[in-house]
């Protein structure tokens, strides 16, 4: 996946300028494809440039216009197409599952210490997830189409974190 259909996703389910892209992008797609705000500002430009948005100015009040992009026929039909196309399934790349493979070679209290570090990072990310959840989808059952695509999404980041959070925790009860 490319930055690009990360992008076309967020701009189909609503337009927007570059800074509202990045801070949507924070709060959401940020969560498992990371972009810094100039990646994103730069991948705007060169997918307007390659007719996959249009772009209008939004005239703002004692600040420059802004520049709000929407996603064109030819972005819909590049979304479509990379949407339809196979993908492979993405392996587990882990830097700390290699750390605590080679724990016994080393300083295993400073492992330890950084599974500890982790273990608090993705609890913090598994409550903020459930808590929008609750907040934003209060009865997932009645859901239906892009609402309940971004439900599932959410539901996959709250099972990832369950993962970390289990699977850690065993970690540092057995060692």
């Amino acid at each position: 996946m490319a930055l690009e259909h990360a992008l076309l996703v967020a701009l189909r389910e609503h337009p927007a300028s570059g800074l509202e892209l990045a801070r949507r992008f924070d709060r959401s797609i940020g969560f498992f494809w990371h972009a810094t705000h100039q990646q994103i500002y730069r991948v705007l430009a060169r997918m307007e440039g390659d007719g996959w948005l249009t772009a209008r100015a939004v005239t703002q009040s004692g600040r420059p216009d802004k520049k709000e992009y929407a996603v064109s026929a030819a972005g819909r039909q590049a979304l479509a197409d990379w949407l339809a196309a196979d993908s492979d399934v993405e392996p587990l790349r882990s830097e700390l599952a290699v750390r605590l493979r080679g724990a016994s070679y080393g300083d295993r209290a400073a492992v330890r210490a950084q599974v500890e570090r982790h273990l608090a990072e993705h609890g913090a990310r598994l409550a903020a997830y459930e808590q929008m959840a609750r907040q934003q989808y209060p009865h997932p059952d009645r859901l239906a189409g892009a609402d309940l695509d971004r439900w599932l999404v959410l539901r996959g980041g709250v099972r990832l974190e369950e993962f970390w959070v289990g699977w850690l925790t065993e970690y540092l009860e057995a060692t």
